[in-house]
């Protein structure tokens, strides 16, 4: 294994303080609960918004933190749910008068954390609401997870739900657009080689030179089946098509494509994918309203990508072309 690594155990707290370091204006960090903040957060004047969930799927979701986009990032270990105290003390930390919306990717061991975390805020008299990301559709259940993950899509939500915030929308309304976000939001990845998580040091799973896994999961799940590599043109097709027919998205709908790379593909490869989407969408009568192409949600050094659409309409698309910041830029 080559990596810019030094004690593994450390990858994470020596990874948050140079992302704080490298934004010395407008982020704080928090060694004790990993959390990554706003420097001026909380403000009196909106919900605070936080995200937990792993590490090593940056820039998800700890340099996603600015205004319109996330308040908070409290991170567990690499692809390791964040404990339970992490949220409450950040739910502490970042309680609002407006309340705390708290951005849960669908695995089982995050949920865990922020369901108790959340109640414990809530004991404190912080009031709390979770709102659930799934947007996978390569498999029903993993084995992180009960129903579908929650993966690149999860950008959207952060999105959308951190412009509305910025205009003094309620914990209520929040909900509201988050979830018609989750709703109308698709993702299928595809896994070309596997990752290596620097505390293991060798790869988290063995695939042959000529092996893909179709459908991977973002913590090198298995997928829908094991098959061999194709044309560029070939993959896209499918997965553009498991993620269509999933809605289903339909001629006429306008839709914002995602194009993310898992960490090990250059970006060269990401925008031949998107000719080859942009083709196909074309074909079926869907219009592509705003365009993605970049890492947003990687998995350590997989050599993959992932695509995701969403359907967009008046509402979502103008929170979508809301100014942000965040430690980069990639909306």
């Amino acid at each position: 294994m080559k990596k810019f690594v030094n004690d593994p155990k450390n990858f994470v707290p020596e990874m948050l303080e140079g992302i704080a370091l490298a934004n010395p204006d407008t982020l704080r960090y928090i060694p004790a609960y990993n959390l990554i903040m706003r420097a001026g957060a909380p403000y009196e004047n909106k919900v605070s918004i936080v995200q937990g969930s792993g590490s090593g799927h940056e820039p998800a979701h700890v340099m996603a933190v600015g205004r319109g986009m996330l308040d908070a990032a409290c991170p567990g270990d690499v692809f390791a749910a964040p404990p339970m105290d992490y949220v409450y003390e950040t739910a502490k930390l970042l309680a609002s008068p407006h309340g705390v919306l708290l951005l849960v990717n669908n695995y089982t061991g995050d949920r865990m954390a922020f369901d108790m975390g959340k109640e414990m805020a809530e004991a404190d008299g912080i009031r709390c609401e979770i709102l659930t990301v799934n947007d996978d559709v390569a498999v029903q259940d993993s084995l992180y997870t009960v129903g579908r993950r929650g993966v690149a899509g999860n950008f959207f939500v952060i999105k959308s739900v951190g412009a509305a915030a910025e205009r003094g929308a309620d914990l209520d309304e929040l909900l509201r657009i988050g979830r018609k976000v989750n709703d109308v939001t698709r993702t299928m990845g595809v896994g070309l080689t596997a990752c290596t998580p620097p505390a293991k040091g060798t790869p988290l799973f063995e695939l042959g030179g000529d092996e893909i896994e179709f459908g991977v999961g973002i913590h090198g799940e298995p997928g829908r089946e094991r098959r061999k590599l194709a044309p560029a043109d070939q993959l896209a097709d499918d997965l553009l098509d498991a993620v269509v027919t999933d809605l289903p998205y339909e001629s006429g709908d306008r839709v914002a494509v995602m194009i993310n790379g898992l960490g090990g593909t250059p970006i060269s490869e990401l925008y031949i994918l998107f000719r080859r989407a942009h083709q196909r969408l074309a074909e079926r009568g869907i219009t592509i309203g705003r365009s993605y192409v970049n890492e947003y949600c990687t998995s350590l050094d997989m050599a993959g990508a992932s695509i995701t659409l969403v359907r967009l309409d008046d509402e979502i698309e103008d929170l979508l072309a809301a100014p942000a910041e965040a430690a980069i830029r990639i909306f």
